[in-house]
């Protein structure tokens, strides 16, 4: 369903079309509109020339035939016009030396016609009010139903021009859920014109952005896979060295690598779909509370109140830890974590979150800016894969006054 303003916006697709029908009917209808008044006019003048030639020619028949001058103003030449009598000289010794002139009178328009008859002029006028009313009635009549047609094609455009946009539109709803990550997406608009060329282009994207995605994950498990039967050997072998600085430092780093590895294996099941929640009533308090105390990281907590959610406490203890460890890690202290009402947030007082990060969403591997620290980028990935997982919402943003914020909105228990 459209709303009002989308349907109102005229830098639609669908307006554009309909003024450009609209440009090209008035065009058309001006042209044809000149064209017809041209050709009546000169009709017109034509049948009002030869009338008055006809006329003319009776009249000195008749003043011939009985040798009295007419009544009229026909040998007054103070009531012809002047451009008549003009022409009429221009035309004297000539053979034929009848010449026409069209009086236009707004309201009473004449035709003449004049010659030279015994050295003197000769003229007569045929009323054309009835032409004049005639033409004027056809341009009114020309111009109305013009812009009846008008007032129907254009509607009608826009209806017309209905089809090619909702299919637009899909592709762009298409284009915009593969920007978020949904890479099963597709437009199924088919058709050989431009618009099925793009639809054809967007789905033959996403095809291979996912087999990109899917050669990635299943390139991330078997890697996972692969070092954690060698990492074991280190465990066991490094518990087996002598207690010295060097044995400390290469238990650390074995502990290091064991992390890696566990994040990956947890990011390969969260690819494949196989982490399941186990959701149940916990007080939340209690639960973040917990939580902070295993990370053994100071943070500064607050809880208003007592609320109770519905949610798998293991995967809320592992997207909190994730993002308190993320706040000490890339951040610096005091980190804060409030709990109110359904909603956690985790805030440290660092130089935020980068703006790459906003925009996309964590990305694994990849930390930002160098002034967040180093890291493997798989913390942020794991607490929003972990929160899609439980029904949760994650959100990433960063205080006016500095500092990364990460709200977490968790379901209130029934």
């Amino acid at each position: 369903m459209y709303t009002v303003r989308a349907l109102l916006n005229w830098r639609s697709l669908r307006w554009k079309i309909a003024l450009l029908v609209a440009v090209a009917c008035c065009a058309v209808a001006l042209t044809v509109g000149l064209l017809v008044h041209r050709s009546t006019l000169a009709r017109s003048m034509n049948d009002g020339a030869a009338k008055a030639v006809n006329a003319l020619s009776v009249d000195v028949e008749r003043y011939e035939r009985e040798g009295t001058p007419p009544d009229g103003d026909e040998l007054n030449t103070g009531a012809m016009p002047q451009e008549l009598l003009h022409r009429l000289r221009d035309r004297t010794g000539t053979a034929d030396d009848t010449v026409t002139w069209y009086e236009d009178d707004p309201y009473h328009p004449s035709m003449w016609a004049a010659r030279s008859y015994r050295g003197e002029p000769f003229a007569v006028s045929v009323d054309m009010t009835s032409d004049l009313l005639t033409r004027n009635a056809l341009d009114r009549h020309m111009w109305k139903y013009s812009l009846v047609v008008l007032a129907v094609v254009v509607p009608v455009s826009a209806l017309a021009a209905e089809l090619p946009n909702r299919r637009l539109r899909r592709v762009a709803r298409t284009a915009r859920r593969i920007s978020d990550g949904d890479l099963a997406a597709r437009t199924g608009s088919g058709g050989g014109d431009e618009i099925g060329a793009i639809s054809a282009t967007v789905d033959a994207m996403a095809d291979s952005l996912h087999e990109r995605l899917r050669a990635e994950q299943r390139f991330t498990a078997d890697v996972a896979h692969e070092l954690r039967t060698p990492l074991m050997g280190l465990v066991t072998a490094s518990g087996l060295l002598p207690e010295g600085e060097a044995t400390d430092l290469v238990r650390d780093r074995v502990v290091v690598l064991r992390n890696l590895v566990e994040e990956l294996l947890e990011i390969s099941r969260l690819d494949a779909g196989a982490e399941t929640a186990d959701p149940r009533p916990v007080p939340l308090a209690a639960v973040v509370r917990d939580s902070l105390a295993r990370t053994g990281l100071q943070a500064r907590f607050t809880a208003r109140g007592e609320p109770r959610v519905d949610t798998d406490p293991r995967r809320l203890d592992r997207i909190v830890a994730n993002l308190v460890t993320n706040a000490h890690r890339h951040g610096r202290a005091p980190v804060e974590v409030e709990v109110t009402a359904t909603t956690v947030t985790v805030r440290d007082h660092g130089p935020g979150f980068p703006a790459h990060l906003l925009t996309h969403g964590p990305q694994r591997f990849r930390t930002g800016a160098a002034e967040r620290g180093h890291g493997h980028g798989l913390g942020l990935t794991i607490a929003l894969g972990q929160a899609r997982v439980i029904g949760a919402r994650l959100d990433l943003t960063n205080a006016p006054d500095g500092g990364a914020v990460a709200v977490l909105r968790l379901p209130a228990a029934p």
